[in-house]
């Protein structure tokens, strides 16, 4: 299981490498370039999986197979 991603804002492109929390989702990630507060797409369960280069953690392990969330 890989716990570090990419995250790249949709705004500005700033890409900064974060570590994902095994167990939980982010729901909220705040660009270190611009300040914009990134909100995982509907139908992701973490800013992971809609801005990251590799889906979180519980994804990884488990799929979206929970109704397209994996902390639902």
């Amino acid at each position: 299981m890989e716990t570090v991603s990419i995250l790249t804002c949709p705004q500005c492109g700033h890409q900064e490498r974060e570590t994902m929390p095994t167990d939980a989702c982010q729901f909220f990630y705040d660009c270190k370039g611009c300040g914009a507060v990134l909100r995982p797409h509907p139908g992701d369960c973490c800013v992971f999986c809609s801005f990251g280069s590799v889906p979180c953690p519980p994804v990884q392990l488990h799929g979206k197979d929970r109704g397209g969330t994996c902390c639902g």
